[in-house]
């Protein structure tokens, strides 16, 4: 059988550092999910979580959900072995990854941390669920002390409410061969749905820094977003400011059984794209 090659990219270490560049992007690319009520932002990145959790697991577990399809698949291949390794889940759900990972990866001593409590039951040994703030693991009191060769943000990065700090914290629970596998949407995703809403052009939803909000028709039509767009430039910036490189990027792909079977899936990422993931590691020095 054959499978689409999965495209990499090994950019060069990025080198906007100090406090300067923190400065710079704690003040434009603060948190990009903010819950809002009757128009109003409570200006928490974290708590639409807490009513959208039950919402994203009933998706994801839908037989033809892109993250089964797709993603999950692809951030297993990245991660590579896990036996015998520590793993931290920032932003876990309901934990269902990274108790795989515990009961047939082989990790040990794992932790997944999420802002809710409706964790998995019937969790394996050898892993703790602990309710908690992805924005500053540091604060997590479970954590202190610990060190971990996997962190992982699987598509909860946007919920931080300052990205280069909640990865500097990260950081800091890192073995000294640990790494930071982050997930994210490729960002001209929102800017293509964005100009066939407003009737714009890619290029400017894409460079728009006007927030916007709209509902998860997925996962739950009454729970309204706001979100702030992002471009690729910022992203790899607030990488780069939180002191770390990227070590793989992968772009990954449907694979041809799955296209055959899902094509309305296909037709998705065709139009749509789909995530990045990234392999981060510390700066040395």
């Amino acid at each position: 059988m054959t499978h689409p090659p999965t495209r990499r990219v090994r950019p060069s270490q990025l080198h906007l550092r100090g406090a300067a560049a923190l400065r710079r992007y704690r003040l434009f690319v603060t948190s990009d999910n903010l819950r809002t009520t009757a128009g109003t932002s409570t200006g928490d990145a974290s708590r639409p979580w807490t009513d959208l959790a039950s919402g994203y697991e009933r998706a994801r577990s839908r037989e033809d959900s892109l993250d089964r399809l797709v993603e999950w698949p692809a951030q297993r291949e990245l991660l590579g072995d896990v036996r015998g390794l520590s793993v931290l889940d920032a932003g876990c759900g309901n934990g269902d990854k990274v108790a795989q990972l515990v009961r047939e990866g082989g990790a040990v001593a794992s932790v997944g941390v999420d802002i809710s409590d409706n964790f998995v039951t019937g969790r394996p040994p050898g892993l703790s669920l602990v309710e908690g703030d992805l924005s500053d693991l540091s604060a997590v009191p479970c954590l202190a002390g610990r060190q971990f060769d996997r962190i992982l943000f699987l598509q909860s990065f946007g919920y931080a409410r300052d990205p280069v700090h909640a990865l500097h914290a990260a950081k800091t629970l890192l073995t000294d061969d640990g790494f930071i596998l982050l997930t994210r949407t490729q960002p001209i995703r929102y800017a293509i749905e964005r100009a066939e809403q407003n009737g714009t052009s890619l290029g400017e939803e894409y460079f728009s820094t006007g927030p916007y909000s709209y509902q998860h028709k997925d996962w739950n039509e009454q729970v309204t977003l706001t979100k702030r767009p992002y471009t690729m430039s910022d992203l790899l910036n607030i990488f780069s400011a939180a002191g770390l490189w990227i070590e793989t990027t992968v772009e990954p792909q449907m694979r041809e059984p799955a296209r055959r079977r899902y094509p309305h899936k296909q037709a998705v990422l065709n139009k749509y794209l789909g995530i990045l993931l990234f392999k981060l590691r510390p700066l040395p020095g």
